[in-house]
């Protein structure tokens, strides 16, 4: 007995409406509900880890913000994966989208001021190990206390040498932060007249 020919030959150049009615009229499947109930579910254990004072600035109802703080307050190990998920159905009822872009904010100016600081203490490392490193950071800071930063550099290398606490080394990183931030404000400042202008 011979096969039943099939019509392989497919237009895949149909209207282009069909294939977005299709997308429209499928249903969502099980699968993809379950992910964005998970990403809900996530959203709320990770504003139950921010501290109070952030989770105020969120505007949030205050049936999510109670569940929220309630979070903390479960140890048990049945009751807490149960308030997760009462959390994840709360979370699901409220616009996400303000909440989503506010955290990406935070982290991102987390971020920003981790860059800022490691790069901080670069400089401070490389004062202390070479000497001339001074002089670059001078020529790029000018308004710098050269005599105040020269004589830290030289305690640091001392208390570097005889293995003691590293104070002239915190005194060094604090000078330069007062620096880089007063040259910031300096420079925004100059922007701004000049956008004036």
């Amino acid at each position: 007995m011979k096969p039943k020919k099939t019509n392989t030959s497919i237009d895949f150049n149909q209207d282009a409406n069909f294939a977005s009615t299709l997308d429209a009229d499928t249903p969502i499947s099980k699968t993809q509900l379950k992910a964005e109930a998970d990403a809900q579910q996530d959203l709320g254990v990770r504003l139950s880890e921010l501290p109070k004072d952030k989770l105020l600035k969120l505007d949030l109802p205050d049936t999510v913000l109670t569940a929220i703080l309630d979070t903390k307050k479960i140890t048990a190990n049945g009751a807490t994966r149960r308030h997760k998920q009462y959390l994840g159905r709360l979370m699901r009822e409220i616009d996400n989208a303000p909440i989503l872009e506010q955290l990406a904010r935070w982290d991102g100016k987390h971020t920003a001021e981790n860059a800022y600081f490691h790069g901080l203490e670069n400089w401070r490392d490389r004062m202390i190990a070479d000497g001339n490193v001074l002089s670059e950071f001078i020529a790029k800071y000018p308004k710098t206390d050269i005599q105040q930063l020269r004589t830290l550099v030289r305690n640091a290398q001392k208390e570097l040498a005889a293995g003691k606490p590293p104070k002239s080394s915190r005194e060094i990183f604090k000078i330069l932060r007062e620096v880089t931030q007063s040259a910031a404000q300096t420079d925004g400042e100059e922007t701004s007249t000049e956008d004036e202008l």
